[in-house]
């Protein structure tokens, strides 16, 4: 069984060789241990950082494209490269190398597709009490969405079998946390939890530069995957409001009308009118959408086959030395593969 611990980085350089070297080179039930560096258009030596240590795997983008992009790149390389769990950790330091063998447990075990690492912000020292409120609202919120229970879903510290990495496709451009869970969820795919150990971190996140900016764009992340996943429910939801909304000035029409005083209440008739009207498009706008979900989830099956085909057949002609395939704006550094 092959593990591939992916590292994105964005310039990275100075912290990345402490990651490295704190990454565990044995695991019990793990064959093989390959480290995949995913340099996201880093311009301080990132990925020659990396070669120095010795990374096997190198995926390159010419420029910068996110946190979101850079770990799908990864997740596609690893896949490529023959992994059968995938490890996501952050080159900061803030995870313990020596947990990735709690988090691919219960893969190894057979009963987990994806498990996350629970970092225990709330009683952590390492975070301050607005991250630690955010945190366990987020979490909530994340919990009820994705059907799951994980204390942490914001926790880039996670572990993926060979087939849920197939299985999912990240479609956000901010974070892939939150879209990988309610996916995860919605596939019924087997989500676990286990508490991991931190580190305190030298610098701040470069993920996002306020609060605020944090809270928004992560709230249209998950209103996003979710209306991706259920848009009849909150179409209808959402005409149903409108339309309900609406009923309130055609009922102070109806009233001063029955009273003898309709003439002059005829613009409360008109807005509530339209109003009724709006919310019923907007219901019939959720089965158009829903009949578009189901056609995403036959293209989604239709992914999953072709790469399970891909990777038949990449396993069957395995050349001495094989470069893991990159798209058109990404370069990789060729691997050897090892007897």
């Amino acid at each position: 069984m092959k593990l591939i611990i992916q590292i994105p980085c964005y310039n990275e350089a100075d912290s990345l060789p402490d990651t490295l070297v704190d990454i565990p080179r044995r695991i019990d039930g793990i064959d093989e241990i390959e480290i995949l560096v995913v340099d996201d258009g880093s311009h301080d030596g990132t990925s020659e950082a990396a070669r120095r240590f010795g990374v096997r795997h190198i995926v390159r983008h010419r420029r910068n494209r996110g946190l979101a992009a850079a770990f799908q790149s990864g997740v596609n390389a690893a896949l490529a490269a023959g992994a059968d769990i995938i490890v996501n950790t952050d080159a900061d330091g803030q995870y313990a190398g020596r947990a990735i063998a709690d988090l691919v447990g219960p893969i190894i075990r057979g009963e987990a597709d994806i498990v996350i690492g629970d970092r225990g912000v709330a009683n952590s020292a390492h975070f301050g009490p607005v991250k630690q409120q955010l945190q366990k609202l987020g979490s909530a919120v994340v919990q009820r969405l994705a059907r799951t229970d994980v204390p942490d879903a914001v926790s880039g510290f996670r572990a993926i079998s060979r087939e849920a990495a197939q299985r999912l496709t990240i479609t956000t451009e901010f974070s892939y946390t939150t879209d990988m869970l309610i996916q995860a969820g919605r596939k019924r795919l087997a989500i676990k939890s286990v508490p991991v150990p931190t580190n305190a971190t030298p610098r701040p996140s470069r993920l996002f530069k306020s609060i605020p900016q944090f809270i928004l764009n992560t709230g249209v992340t998950m209103a996003r995957a979710y209306t991706m996943y259920n848009p009849l429910r909150v179409f209808v939801w959402a005409g149903a409001l409108c339309a309900l909304l609406g009923l309130a000035p055609i009922v102070r029409f109806l009233w001063y009308y029955l009273s003898g005083e309709g003439a002059g209440h005829v613009q409360s008739l008109v807005l509530g009118g339209a109003l009724v009207v709006l919310g019923l498009v907007t219901a019939m706008l959720g089965i158009l959408a829903d009949l578009i979900a189901g056609n995403r989830k036959l293209m989604e099956a239709t992914l999953e086959h072709v790469r399970k085909i891909e990777d038949k057949v990449n396993r069957a002609q395995i050349p001495e030395e094989q470069p893991v395939r990159p798209d058109a704006t990404d370069q990789v550094r060729p691997v050897r593969k090892s007897a």
